[in-house]
């Protein structure tokens, strides 16, 4: 399949990259009707405290964690490869989706996110290693700008649409059965559309022994383990924006006459923006870090990240200016998130060797399992305590910024030794 000649000032990649942006942009148009509304439904309509949500939505990530390692083996193994493992996640995670749509109490909340991490945590490293194989050099920088940006473009579109639904008709369940139905759509475009990306680095068959050194290489690398210990941060703030946020928005920031928060109008257009803004400047910003290492380019990130934080605690804090604030600290974290994204994977391609990249790609997964099993329970935990805690939690994590700054300047050294 050849796409006609695009302009200039357009991403120039294969087909092959453009058809998986496009299953990807579907396949997030359903993660988006449930991503921001799926904590609020659970606590105020299921009942559930916003501990257990968050213990709940934390547990996905124990099971994520081996997805992804089965998922990066199956990924770098002849018999399976990138397709077959990317069909396999994308089914698992339909499964979930209806279960998780038919739920009514914590047994089922947890049965259901444990049955999405690990179809999620198949799903990544196929996918990204497949941008991998099909690009090279700074082309690779873009096409993993363009994947997110389908990502992000697709939970735009969700978000919205979701929002609508909820207001018309306050059906929160189909939001489920709508996600479900995203990851069949996903399943038929791999299977008619996308062919098979791995090359085994010889005509050998590769043995068990061969398959497991990858695993024994990745975790020998101390380039890649000090990366891994900062990117599992990078994806505790990201988990926070999906998962405390929300609730935070909705319970502790009263304004006018309100004993509670925002109104759901008012955090489907908040969410709605952050995402537009990543949709937006996904491209232009991937562009415009291509001039610095990937370290630096995460550096940057990293201090988007800490002024959004601040601009979000005092959202709950100041008297008056609440969506002023709200607005100036998603738009900060949207910034943030878009730095963050590319590079980071980008990184990890260039330190993987190429028949191993479904490994090292699923390690660099593994952060965000670890990251989103810590964050939806600390967040939740905050909530629990009080606005007093709720607010400060915020301040908090912007002052973890200082640390993140401090591993980022090692791991440049190391990158230039």
């Amino acid at each position: 399949m050849t796409l006609p000649k695009l302009p200039g000032w357009f991403p120039q990649q294969s087909s092959q990259v453009w058809i998986l942006a496009a299953g990807r942009f579907l396949s997030q148009t359903g993660t988006g009707f449930t991503l921001f509304y799926a904590p609020i439904f659970f606590v105020d309509r299921v009942g559930l405290s916003a501990t257990a949500v968050g213990i709940a939505l934390g547990s996905g990530s124990v099971s994520g964690i081996f997805g992804r390692i089965l998922g990066g083996s199956l990924s770098d193994a002849k018999f399976c490869g990138r397709r077959r493992t990317l069909l396999l996640a994308a089914i698992i995670s339909a499964v979930a989706s209806f279960l998780l749509g038919a739920t009514n109490d914590f047994a089922g909340l947890i049965a259901g996110n444990l049955l999405m991490g690990f179809g999620v945590g198949l799903y990544w490293p196929p996918t990204e290693a497949m941008v991998a194989d099909l690009t090279e050099g700074t082309q690779r920088n873009e096409a993993f700008a363009l994947t997110r940006l389908a990502d992000n473009l697709g939970l735009q579109v969700g978000i919205i649409l979701g929002g609508i639904l909820i207001a018309t008709t306050g059906n929160y369940r189909a939001l489920f059965v709508i996600d479900g139905i995203s990851f069949l759509v996903l399943f038929g475009v791999v299977a008619i559309a996308i062919s098979e990306t791995y090359k085994p680095a010889n005509s050998v068959d590769r043995s068990n022994k061969i398959r497991e050194s990858g695993w024994t290489i990745a975790l020998k690398d101390r380039t890649l383990l000090v990366y891994v210990f900062v990117n599992t941060i990078f994806t505790l703030y990201i988990s926070q924006i999906q998962t405390t946020m929300p609730l935070y928005f909705s319970k502790f920031t009263a304004t006018g006459g309100s004993e509670t928060g925002f109104s759901t109008a008012t955090i489907t257009f908040l969410f709605a923006l952050n995402t537009f803004l990543t949709v937006v400047l996904q491209l232009p910003v991937a562009r415009n870090l291509k001039r610095f290492s990937h370290p630096k380019a995460l550096m940057i990130s990293a201090l988007l990240w800490g002024m959004g934080f601040i601009a979000i605690g005092l959202t709950g804090m100041a008297a008056t200016g609440k969506l002023f604030l709200a607005i100036l600290g998603l738009s900060f974290l949207a910034v943030a998130t878009v730095a963050y994204l590319p590079s980071a994977s980008a990184l990890v391609v260039d330190l993987a060797p190429e028949s191993f990249r479904g490994v090292y790609l699923a390690i660099n997964s593994q952060c965000w399992a670890i990251g989103y099993l810590i964050g939806p329970p600390l967040g939740g935990w905050a909530l629990d305590r009080g606005k007093l805690a709720a607010d400060n939690f915020w301040l908090g994590l912007a002052l973890s910024i200082g640390a993140v700054i401090l591993i980022l300047q090692a791991l440049d050294r190391m990158l230039k030794k």
